[in-house]
């Protein structure tokens, strides 16, 4: 089960009301991070990695939607009391690097209906700007995983939040999977969206003087997609 994250210089538990669920730190998982955070760790490498962190966090998502009680009978004959969805559920992942996580999650929900959100942060200002949408027709009754490897400053997130929002999305249905996320930024989802739940890998130190997050990881999509300088392709 996930976990409500600690606290930080930033972040209290009573600031995000219960709502951001930090997986368990095992020595697995760090293990895992150890690798898709060195800067000189080969490109199959940190996409194999992410990939296993990646089911780890979407395994925890799909936990956050409702479910009700399910018996089935076993080959044995017996009678297994267990649980099954109950709403309807989509995945919007925020171009580029929100990808990564979209073969992961249809391997683990095989019929998920998938929607498209681009957002682009000027490199000037650091503001968010919509480019590009598309959504299932249904949405607005739909549960949705929010898909957004990287939580920095939450000005991405917030963007794409609105568009779910006004396309009709209920706030307390949005669930925002980051594979890491600053405390700046999760400060800033909840503030603007305090229903909205948050589960994430890790939690950074802080933002530096660019936005940028400590210790890190780099730029996720570049560095899973192979789109970093030549020379620090590996």
């Amino acid at each position: 089960m996930s976990r409500p994250i600690a606290p930080t210089a930033v972040l209290t538990p009573e600031a995000v009301g219960g709502q951001v669920h930090l997986l368990p730190q095992t020595r697995q998982l760090r293990a895992l991070h150890t690798v898709v955070r060195d800067r000189d760790a080969r490109r199959e490498d940190f996409v194999h990695h992410s990939r296993r962190i990646i089911r780890l966090l979407l395994e925890h998502a799909l936990d956050q939607l409702p479910f009700e009680e399910h018996e089935v009978t076993t080959p044995s004959g017996g009678t297994y009391a267990g649980w099954r969805f109950t709403e309807k559920v989509c995945a919007v992942p925020v171009i580029r690097a929100g990808e990564s996580m979209e073969a992961e999650l249809r391997e683990l929900h095989r019929s998920i209906r998938i929607g498209k959100i681009l957002i682009q942060r000027d490199k000037t200002t650091k503001l968010p700007h919509l480019l590009y949408s598309h959504l299932p027709a249904d949405i607005a009754g739909r549960h949705v995983l929010l898909l957004e490897p990287m939580l920095a400053t939450g000005g991405s997130a917030n963007a794409a939040i609105r568009v779910l929002l006004d396309a009709g999305v209920r706030e307390d249905r949005i669930v925002l999977v980051d594979f890491i996320a600053a405390p700046e930024g999760i400060a800033a989802v909840h503030a603007a969206h305090p229903l909205v739940r948050i589960v994430t890998s890790a939690v950074e130190e802080r933002l530096n003087e660019h936005a940028f997050m400590i210790p890190g990881i780099g730029d996720f999509g570049d560095r899973y997609f192979g789109t970093t300088d030549a020379g620090a392709i590996r």
